[in-house]
Order: C-alpha cells, then structure tokens, then sequence
C-alpha cells in the first residue's frame, strides 16, 4: 500500500513538471502555425528566434540581463502577494526609478564620487524612488480603503506621464537642444555610473546586475520562508483581522509590503538604465513592468519559480525582437505568440492543480 501511494506520489510530480513543459511546447507549435499562416517563413522565423536568443554572447548577455529585470519586478509581486496584496504597477515602479537614476547619474556630484559609490548611488536613488511609489498605494489602502489592484495600475500610469514630462522638458532631463532634430530623451550618463561588466568581455552586455538579483532573490526567499517578518505577512494575507487581534501592526505591514515590491520595481528600472539603456527616453520601461507581473503569477510564490520565469521570458523577448527585425514578423505576432504562452502555462498550473487536489 505504501509503495502504491509512493508510486501515485511519484507519478503526479512527474505530470506537475510535464504539463507547464507540454503546454509550452504546445502554444510554440500553434505560434509556428501563425507564423506561417502570416506568410513568413518558418525555418527563417526560427533561425532568428534562436539567433536573437542564444546566438553568440552578446545575445546570451543581453537576454540574462533583461531576465534581470523581469525577475526584480517578479520577486516584489511575490513579497506583496504573500500578504494578499497584487501589485500591479511594477511599469511605474521602473519608471520612477529610472527617473531617478537618471537625474541622480547625470548630477556632477554623484558621477564623480570614488569606490564605486557613482554607481550605487543611482541604484539606492532608484530603489527608494521606487518604494515611495509603492508606500503610496500602501498608505492609500490603509488609509482610505483603495484597492491596491487599482492603485498601483493608476500610479503606473502617473509614473510614465511623469517620464515623458521629464524628457520633454529641458528644465528637468532633457538634453540641451541644438536644433529641431534634437530628441525627446536625456543626456548619456557617464561612465563611471554605467554598471559594471561581469566577464570583462566586450563582446558580452551581462553586468553586475545578475549578482544583485541572484542575492535578491535568496534574501527573498529567506525573508518569506524563515522570518518572523514573513510569517506576519502570511498571517496578514491569510486573515487579516484575525492577525490585527493577535496584536500584529496590519496596516504597518501592509505599507511596507507594498513598499518593498516598489522598491524591487525601482531597482530594476535603475539597474535598466544603468546597464544597458543608459540614457532616460519616452517609453523605457517597454512593457517589462507587465512581464514581470506574469512571471509573479506564473512562480506560484517561488523565488526559484520567479528566476526560471524570468529567464524564459528574458530569452523570449529576445529571439521575439530579433524575428521581428531579421524575418519580418509582425510584433504583434510575437506578443500574441507571448500571450499564448502565458495562457497555456497558466492553465496548466490550474490544471495540475485540480488534479492533485482530487486525490
């Protein structure tokens, strides 16, 4: 009998690691099948997808880094969610923290400090700008009974207008303007505040900012899984009346939730501007807030889960723009594509789910 429920045990494991694997398989096959029905080549549309993926280090590097980002935003939707809260506006929280970088970079008296402190600072600055964005919804929960769902999605909103307004106007981040060609986006910040590089090959985009995530993500995990700070967050998410009784600060906690998921937002808004974007433009976030929230989703509340999602949508988002530019498939394509890879991950973790709760 114990060998039969081992076995049973074993089995459903097994189908909880085969389906997401099937299901993404699965939703590429039926991509394929609209590339074609589009009228691009197939064999062309993969070669460039592998190509922009994983075709030399350049493309290896730039697809981590980009992982980098879609994993900060992941693991602060995973700590606010742990307290039943779903932040939504990580494009806003990148979007403030690139500001914030970007004007702390480009000041004389941070570009020029010594031992690395040009490039820390930035990050600190966008970190901060970013969980001020986030305490703002917490406070406005608290306070007055906002939905953080909504909250959050408005300030995204907010935090991008705010972009725009500052690279329109030369009085805030605006380069000088020489002539009516001169665009809309802010000085190149100097070197010494651009992130340094990893392997020290030139060839290869992957900087420092994989190391902050990866000691992000444990601290996370030791954060959620082994403190008393997370086990009040999960006493909160779970009933939070029942925790305010037990003489837990709910509101306190709800705040600072909110507020660590916008400072990992910032963070990675900072980490973009210093490590591959390098100046402040309309539209510099592109998306990755959204992606991110996907990736929190998909993770089931696993920091393990959030670094392998955001890897897989890092090299995605890659070999999707490099179809795009090299086989001349449509980018709404590969958003839908995307999207289907989403819905069909999704609802195999649904799925498996029913499946083992049947038992």
């Amino acid at each position: 009998m114990t060998a039969l429920a081992a076995s049973l045990s074993d089995r459903r494991r097994l189908v909880g690691v085969a389906m997401p694997f099937f299901a993404v398989v699965g939703s590429m096959a039926v991509g394929l099948l609209l590339i074609a029905l589009s009228g691009k080549s197939v064999p062309d549309a993969i070669e460039a997808f592998l190509d922009g993926a994983f075709g030399n280090a350049f493309a290896i590097g730039a697809s981590i880094n980009r992982a980098v980002a879609l994993a900060l935003v992941g693991l602060g939707f995973i700590l606010a969610f742990r307290a039943n809260l779903t932040n939504v506006g990580g494009e806003g929280q990148i979007a403030v923290g690139g500001i914030a970088a970007t004007a702390l970079g480009l000041w004389p008296a941070v570009a020029d400090l010594p031992f690395g402190l040009a490039v820390i600072v930035p990050l600190l600055g966008g970190t901060l700008a970013g969980a001020a964005w986030g305490g703002i919804a917490g406070v406005m929960k608290v306070r007055f009974g906002t939905n953080e769902v909504i909250s959050t999605l408005l300030l995204g909103f907010v935090a991008l207008l705010m972009v725009y307004w500052c690279v329109q106007s030369t009085t805030l981040l605006r380069q000088p303007q020489t002539n009516s060609a001169t665009l809309p986006e802010s000085l190149p910040i100097p070197d010494s505040v651009k992130l340094p590089s990893l392997t020290g090959d030139p060839s290869s985009p992957l900087h420092i900012g994989v190391v902050i995530c990866v000691v992000l993500a444990l601290l996370t995990a030791i954060v959620l899984q082994r403190s008393t700070f997370g086990l009040k967050l999960r006493a909160i998410g779970l009933n939070e009346l029942a925790a305010r009784r037990a003489g837990m600060p709910g509101g306190v906690l709800l705040v600072v939730a909110l507020a660590l998921a916008g400072a990992f937002g910032g963070l990675a808004g900072a980490i973009m501007l210093q490590g591959e974007q390098y100046y402040l433009k309309a539209g510099f976030s592109s998306g990755y807030g959204f992606d991110g929230l996907v990736v929190g989703l998909l993770s089931r509340g696993s920091t393990v889960g959030v670094l392998a999602g955001a890897l897989f949508f890092g090299f995605l988002r890659s070999g999707g723009i490099s179809m795009e530019i090299m086989a001349g498939v449509p980018a709404a394509l590969t958003l839908v594509i995307q999207g289907l890879i989403v819905i069909a991950v999704a609802g195999s973790v649904i799925l498996v789910e029913k499946l083992q709760g049947g038992r």
